[in-house]
């Protein structure tokens, strides 16, 4: 893209990151925000260290992208708006498993800016990785067959595991219209096209594809750095190396709809095969089409 009057912006990993001087973001304007989201379409997260931003500001500027919403299942600060979201290191708030915000979600988020407050001298990083680079470097049978296969995934890291949808393994992404490899190790529960255990074997591997260090970015946190990442191209990972205390604070934009590269290409397990005695591994995927079932009134859609 064309480089921006005035800001300094530096790749950080051959993969996707980068780090971004010369501009405040606090009272930034609409044309800002559109620069920030053209250049978060390149490099999929962007670094704004230095900045002087407090909550209202942040909030502010972070519906410069959407509608801001809490965390669905995590209690909020009572002395903050409730668009802010606080995570602290004392009070486990070390998100140290990769994950894509809310997949949970039938839409889940969009963007999420992040604010650190405080975060040790040494330790507490944070890595993100690109899900469509890593779909473009699975094999060409690989990418077959992920195309057409949809997971369940739930929040059950939030013991809510009540809480759940199907979305597509691979999805568009509707602004560059690349294909992202969209299952995480925290979230993705089961591919719901495949037995149980193959479904274990599949996703183990294409959770630890994901992780590559060659589809990552390793960011070493300053204090009054922002982060903004996409949701719908990366998952993101926190060291859990650190003593003392890490502060962030958040807001999310909320998302849209998942869309897969076509539709799938087979039923789900469950409509698959009769009960047996190994049905009680399909119980949560059985459970989550009743309930779909029920309240369309017609055979459930997967999302």
């Amino acid at each position: 893209m064309t480089p921006i009057h005035g800001w300094e912006i530096n790749r950080l990993a051959a993969a996707l990151g980068a780090e971004v001087h010369g501009v405040q973001l606090a009272g930034a304007d609409a044309d800002i925000a559109q620069q920030v989201q053209d250049l978060l379409n390149e490099h999929q997260v962007l670094f704004f260290p230095d900045q002087t931003i407090d909550v209202d500001q942040h909030v502010a500027f972070g519906r410069h992208f959407g509608h801001l919403e809490g965390h669905p299942n995590l209690a909020s600060n009572s002395e903050l708006p409730p668009e802010i979201f606080e995570l602290r290191a004392s009070s486990g708030g070390i998100a140290d498993e990769w994950h894509t915000d809310l997949t949970f979600q039938e839409q889940p988020a969009l963007m999420s800016i992040l604010h650190m407050v405080q975060c040790p001298e040494v330790g507490g990083d944070t890595m993100w990785a690109h899900l469509g680079r890593a779909y473009d470097d699975l094999s060409e049978p690989m990418k077959t067959l992920c195309d057409g296969l949809t997971a369940l995934h739930d929040a059950l890291p939030h013991n809510r595991p009540d809480r759940m949808t199907i979305h597509p393994v691979v999805r568009t992404h509707p602004d560059t219209g690349e294909k992202m490899l969209y299952v995480s190790e925290h979230f993705t529960r089961r591919i719901a096209e495949m037995n149980a255990t193959e479904s274990d074997m599949l996703l183990r591997y294409l959770t630890d594809w994901i992780s590559q260090p060659r589809f990552t970015v390793r960011y070493n946190w300053q204090p009054n750095t922002i982060a903004i990442w996409d949701n719908r191209a990366t998952q993101h990972f926190v060291l859990n190396d650190f003593n003392g205390e890490r502060i962030i604070r958040r807001v999310t934009v909320q998302g849209d709809e998942v869309t897969g590269v076509g539709a799938p290409q087979w039923p789900t397990w469950t409509e698959q095969r009769r009960r047996t005695a190994a049905s009680r591994h399909d119980r949560q995927l059985a459970l989550y089409l009743r309930d779909k079932l029920r309240d369309s009134g017609t055979r459930p859609e997967n999302h």
